[in-house]
């Protein structure tokens, strides 16, 4: 009997079948099958695993004949002119740290150090506020350099969206990344009062945070910054106040990083592999990538275990994918850049995301002029997955999307393994999780 056990739905062309168009994989619960078109994920007997394995290039006949086989969930057709759902807003383009892999060059993007002014802040609220209509969802971050060297301009646009947004019905939320160490007890305040996601950006313990992440001067940020952090800690019921792990190979010791971090009370703890660096000795390899993998899997298992007893342990990375996974999400893209979401650079360019400011390859306009429509729209053609090699012809295409742009530009795809050796696991691990905990899956976060 084949069973689906998610909540995967796909709609409107046929697979050629020139790509993996699905995954097998085994637990201690039997067979599965994740179909890539509409991310499905069934338990098979091992009858359908055994014709799949045999079938040679007849596959998609195979997938037929057990009905399993259904009209493409993405065609090839663009984006076009989508509207504008969220924006960041690099409202210092300068920072009081000087981290050795900071994509933004310290924090200036490789020009002059300068910040936001009211003008640029208040255009680009109304960009996104403009269209938005009764019931829309909109997000406001605020990201730098270091953002809080520009704390009024944060505070005031922050406000002005707010009262922009009510009489129009508009939900807007607001999040934040700091490296935490300018930060206030007035601050958390602001930001518990509205509800602020507070991203701290940590790389580990002590000494290798420091060696990653020290002021200018050359002396260590990582006491300063908890120091800082603490009172938000303690504070946050709104606001909720995650760390992100910057991984590079010198900070690979993953799982105690996490511990540490959960047993301060974060509300979550994410990593992200430093994969395009204009300090190449911090980019991540073959064997770095390799050894993360094995430690995520390790932080994983945690987690399973951890749910199991019935206890918290905010792992982002595997809290996301297994959401993803339940829903079934499925998408041509790996994220909304240049899509619904713009970065805002301090000078009013409107940039595919906030990693492109002051980068031409992915510049889409500006606040006195408007979006480019005809740059987005080509944008947004050229960087559609099927039209990514090889993306187009792998299982995981449409969970991945693709691959951080910014990151494919600059180096092209060194961690395809490694994120299909994380999305297997996670596939796993949603198993599992469903079979002894399925009661995660009724929480409204985790759906």
């Amino acid at each position: 009997m084949l069973i689906q056990i998610n909540n995967a739905r796909s709609r409107a062309a046929e697979s050629d079948g020139t790509a993996q168009d699905f995954l097998l994989f085994e637990t201690e619960f039997g067979h599965h099958l994740f179909l890539t078109n509409g991310s499905q994920v069934y338990s098979i007997p091992a009858q359908v695993a055994d014709d799949l394995v045999t079938s040679g290039g007849e596959h998609l006949q195979v997938l037929e004949s057990y009905g399993l086989l259904s009209p493409s969930a993405i065609g090839n057709q663009p984006l076009e002119d989508p509207p504008v759902r969220a924006i960041s807003l690099a409202i210092a383009q300068t920072c009081n740290l000087g981290c050795l892999y900071c994509y933004a060059q310290q924090g200036s993007f490789g020009g002059e150090s300068r910040e936001m002014h009211w003008a640029t802040a208040h255009g680009a609220i109304d960009l996104l506020l403009n269209n938005a209509s009764a019931g829309d969802r909109v997000q406001v971050t605020y990201l730098g350099g270091e953002p809080l060297v520009n704390r009024q301009l944060l505070r005031a646009s922050a406000e002005y969206a707010i009262d922009r947004a009510k009489p129009k019905g508009v939900k807007v939320s607001f999040s934040v990344t700091t490296n935490g160490t300018l930060l206030t007890e007035d601050d958390g305040e602001f930001f518990e009062r509205h509800g602020f996601s507070v991203t701290i950006s940590l790389d580990g313990e002590a000494e290798l945070h420091d060696s990653l992440r020290p002021f200018k001067g050359g002396t260590g940020s990582y006491d300063r910054t908890l120091q800082r952090v603490e009172p938000l800690l303690k504070r946050q019921r709104r606001m909720q106040v995650s760390a992100r792990v910057t991984v590079t190979p010198h900070n690979l010791t993953l799982r105690r990083t996490l511990d540490t971090f959960i047993a301060m009370g974060f509300h979550s703890v994410g990593f992200s592999p430093m994969l395009s660096s204009p300090g190449r000795d911090c980019e991540m390899d073959s064997v770095s990538l390799d050894q993360m993998l094995k430690q995520m899997i390790d932080c994983g298992l945690e987690f399973e275990r951890r749910l199991m007893g019935g206890e918290k342990y905010p792992f982002l990375n595997v809290l996301n994918a297994l959401r993803e996974i339940h829903k079934g999400t499925h998408r041509p893209y790996p994220c909304g850049a240049g899509a619904g979401y713009f970065g805002v650079s301090a000078d009013g360019g409107l940039y595919a995301c906030h990693r492109f400011v002051g980068d031409d390859s992915g510049k889409m306009g500006d606040l006195a002029s408007g979006i480019d429509r005809q740059r987005r729209n080509t944008w947004l053609a050229d960087r559609h997955v099927h039209f990514q090699s090889p993306c187009h012809k792998c299982w995981a295409r449409y969970l991945c999307g693709g691959g951080c742009h910014h990151e494919v530009l600059r180096r092209g795809r060194p961690a395809c393994e490694y994120i299909r050796g994380w999305l297997k696991y996670c596939l796993e691990a949603y198993i599992r999780t469903l079979e002894r905990c399925p009661e995660h899956f009724a929480q409204p976060a985790c759906v």
